[in-house]
């Protein structure tokens, strides 16, 4: 326990993020490739376990952020999305199987002029 306190706040947040996003990731879309013949309702279960995982860093990750990192709400929304996209990427392209596409380039662009708003003023 520690090592973590050890590691800068902002970085812990970060850290988080990452983490909680890789499990929100294949709660939201592993099922297409895993249970893609079950029903609906067994996908939305086994997924929804999923998210409790994704949420179990996920709320520290922001709590750290906002009450000790001192990340604005805003700052804090940015970088997750832009995490989001970083690991949906990848996931989409190696673990189902999707090709890439330049619109994802396009996205990503999008996003630094979003992180470039909510944090110019910090």
């Amino acid at each position: 326990m520690n090592m973590l306190q050890s590691i800068p706040l902002s970085l812990q947040t970060v850290l988080l993020l990452i983490c909680s996003n890789v499990f929100m990731t294949m709660a939201w879309y592993g099922h297409l490739k895993n249970l893609a013949t079950a029903p609906w309702y067994l996908a939305a279960l086994v997924s929804w376990g999923i998210a409790l995982f994704e949420y179990g860093l996920q709320v520290p990750a922001n709590r750290i952020g906002y009450q000790q990192a001192g990340f604005s709400v805003g700052q804090l929304k940015i970088m997750q999305e832009v995490i989001t996209l970083a690991v949906f990427v990848p996931f989409a392209m190696f673990y189902l199987k999707e090709p890439f596409k330049l619109d994802y380039l396009w996205a990503a662009l999008c996003m630094v002029g979003a992180v470039y708003f909510i944090f110019r003023g910090a």
